[in-house]
């Protein structure tokens, strides 16, 4: 029997000459031929023809134009920010490390002469004079981090009235840091040079934090502290992350150019670091406790002295020297200088396990009244000598090892100053080195917390409550 047929009319109509041939699929290609595919374009008849939704095509079509384009923007976008960083971090660093030398050298200047102090009265009068002609006798860091939330500008005149005035500070002996005038200093070339480069309003303000992160890192060689804490210092709660490639890039820059040029970045060495268990982490949550109130002691002091001397001394001149005559009276009576200028070498002290119980209240004291009479300089370094003489003396209390506590205590005061918690942390790891980061952590995140809704700058936005999800709200105070 034939097999052909041995599955009936079905097997014998599959197995017929050109079956196959005849009801298969045309293949793409015959199919676009029979369409009337030409010089390689299909028109939206041929596409109908071959099968095509033609609604379905046309809006895949523009999905994919719309996405090239944004790719296309995307990438425009950030080699511009990629530029204007470089730039902006490239000539905020060669200034901010002009500013780095220039301060070791009055600092310097000073240490081997003595009397400049006696000249104190006179850098005094000088400043205010400057700030009065021109008409910045309230303006400082406030102003920066208010233009970065507003439309408000930075004038070009602040940087070189902050850098002038800095120096006279320290070289005639007033208590104050480096680092808080860098914000002005920074904030203020990068504003000119947004306007130079004719950005928008809102590009103007990344271009501040950008500024503001160059010079700081500059100061203190610390570029990844210095990117964060420039977009986690204007507000509370809130970070402006389309500023984070510019200020990254900024800060690296600042740092880097600083170091090419010959100065040295912050740091200290911890003797030793605990083991992480129970105990040491019940010690960093206590000192974490007292750091937060003398925080609060450091900022509140800060505001209130500056409203004594507005209250008793309505003139400037008058003010300046009455704080000069305080400083001087202090340093007489207490019969050291330790207190003078920014304090750096005590700080290197007291992590070398070398402090003193009454030296936090002595700075606070002060740096208060230098600034509150009309001095200019930084509150930072400050905050950190602070941090450090407090927490190295309370921590001997608590049994911790006194170089260890001294660091805690420096990013801890820090953190309750300036609300900023994330750079607080990532302080201590540029600091030092990075040895028992969670301690860290845990001290930062207590002190954060309990130092209340102020900081050192009046104009730092409260966003988001410390205490409960949601926005800040009076039921918070």
């Amino acid at each position: 029997m034939n097999l052909e047929f041995s599955f009936g009319s079905t097997g014998a109509r599959f197995a017929s000459p050109g079956f196959f041939e005849k009801h298969r699929r045309p293949l793409y290609g015959e199919r676009i031929a029979r369409a009337g595919y030409k010089k390689r374009r299909m028109t939206d008849q041929n596409r109908k023809e071959c099968g095509y939704d033609l609604k379905r095509w046309e809006a895949t079509r523009k999905q994919l134009k719309i996405k090239s384009r944004r790719e296309g923007l995307y990438l425009l976008r950030f080699l511009k920010w990629m530029v204007i960083a470089a730039v902006s971090g490239g000539i905020i660093g060669l200034a901010g490390a002009g500013f780095h030398w220039a301060l070791g050298e009055v600092t310097s200047l000073r240490q081997q002469q003595p009397w400049l102090l006696y000249l104190l009265p006179v850098a005094g009068l000088l400043i205010v004079f400057l700030y009065q002609k021109a008409g910045m006798e309230s303006k400082g860091t406030d102003l920066v981090l208010q233009a970065v939330r507003s439309e408000d500008s930075v004038p070009f005149r602040m940087a070189p009235l902050i850098a002038v005035s800095t120096l006279l500070t320290h070289l005639c002996g007033g208590s104050a840091g480096r680092e808080g005038a860098a914000l002005q200093l920074g904030g203020s070339l990068g504003q000119q040079i947004g306007r130079f480069l004719r950005l928008d309003d809102r590009d103007q303000r990344i271009i501040t934090m950008c500024g503001m992160g160059a010079c700081f890192a500059a100061l203190f060689g610390t570029p990844v502290t210095a990117a964060v804490f420039a977009m986690e210092v204007v507000s509370v709660g809130i970070m402006q992350y389309s500023a984070l490639v510019p200020c990254a890039l900024a800060s690296f820059l600042g740092a880097e150019i600083s170091r090419l040029l010959g100065q040295e970045a912050t740091s200290f060495t911890v003797l030793a670091f605990p083991a992480q268990n129970w105990a040491s982490l019940g010690q960093c949550i206590v000192l974490g406790v007292a750091c937060a109130f003398v925080a609060m002691l450091f900022y509140g002091g800060m505001h209130a002295m500056g409203k004594v001397y507005g209250r008793f001394f309505k003139n400037g001149y008058l003010r300046v020297l009455a704080g000069s005559g305080l400083i001087w009276l202090f340093t007489f009576l207490l019969q050291t200088r330790d207190y003078l200028g920014a304090g750096t070498d005590v700080i290197a002290r007291a992590m070398a396990g070398d402090v003193r119980p009454e030296a936090f209240l002595m700075k606070i004291l002060f740096t208060a009244v230098t600034l509150g009479a009309g001095f200019k300089g930084g509150e930072i370094v400050p905050a950190l000598f602070i941090g450090a003489t407090f927490g190295g003396a309370f921590g001997h209390l608590l049994g911790m090892d006194v170089s260890f506590a001294a660091s805690v205590g420096m990013v801890c005061v820090f953190c309750g100053a300036t609300n900023s918690p994330l750079a607080s942390l990532l302080l201590a790891m540029e600091l030092f080195g990075g040895g028992s980061m969670p301690l860290y952590l845990v001290a930062v995140a207590v002190s954060y917390c309990l130092s209340g809704y102020g900081g050192l700058y009046a104009k730092q936005k409260m966003v988001y409550s410390k205490f409960r999800m949601g926005k800040f709200d009076r039921q918070d105070l």
